[in-house]
């Protein structure tokens, strides 16, 4: 490592976002697990060495109480090992789930395509995922969030009560789809 040690701290946990209830197995689709690999391989291979490196060379032009390099490095260092560990927890949890896999089904599950329509006939389209792979934008909510759990072992054509910030809201599964999500 050239010299350089990094610090570990306790704290594995990526915030609030990434988080999962004890006990709960960690989900994911094959698209999410290789991205979670792909970040790994991008931090341990490619940006942790380059940064290993900067950090010794800064190290050796003196004071370091002063150096930005030395310090934004040893910093960013300490947020890469961090982000690491997580990582390696993370795929080591993991259980795998092709929804791909499951064939013709109109029963929610991990994986499934799932639209919906409210009280007022608005139609939307979710994808339950894992928690690292949860993008709302894109319409890929965690199999842990309120929505997929009051989804979750619903078939076409339930109905089915979601407590909101503005109030109960029913909601009907209109249909459900499994696809290969990478």
């Amino acid at each position: 490592m050239n010299g350089v040690t990094s610090v570990h701290d306790d704290d594995d946990d990526d915030g609030p976002k990434h988080s999962l209830p004890t006990g709960l197995k960690n989900y994911i689709t094959p698209g999410g697990y290789r991205n979670l690999q792909a970040e790994l391989n991008q931090l341990w291979k490619v940006e942790r060495p380059v940064l290993v490196n900067t950090i010794s060379w800064a190290a050796s032009n003196g004071d370091r109480s002063e150096n930005g390099d030395y310090i934004y490095g040893k910093r960013r260092l300490r947020e890469i090992d961090r982000r690491v560990r997580f990582l390696h927890k993370r795929l080591e949890l993991a259980e795998v789930v092709d929804p791909g896999r499951r064939g013709v089904c109109d029963q929610v599950f991990f994986g499934a395509t799932v639209t919906v329509s409210d009280d007022d006939g608005c139609e939307a389209t979710y994808v339950i995922v894992g928690v690292d792979e949860a993008d709302v934008a894109r319409g890929h909510i965690s199999w842990v969030s309120p929505l997929a759990r009051c989804l979750l072992k619903l078939h076409e054509g339930d109905v089915a009560r979601l407590s909101t910030p503005a109030g109960q809201v029913e909601i009907e599964v209109v249909k459900v789809d499994y696809v290969s999500l990478g």
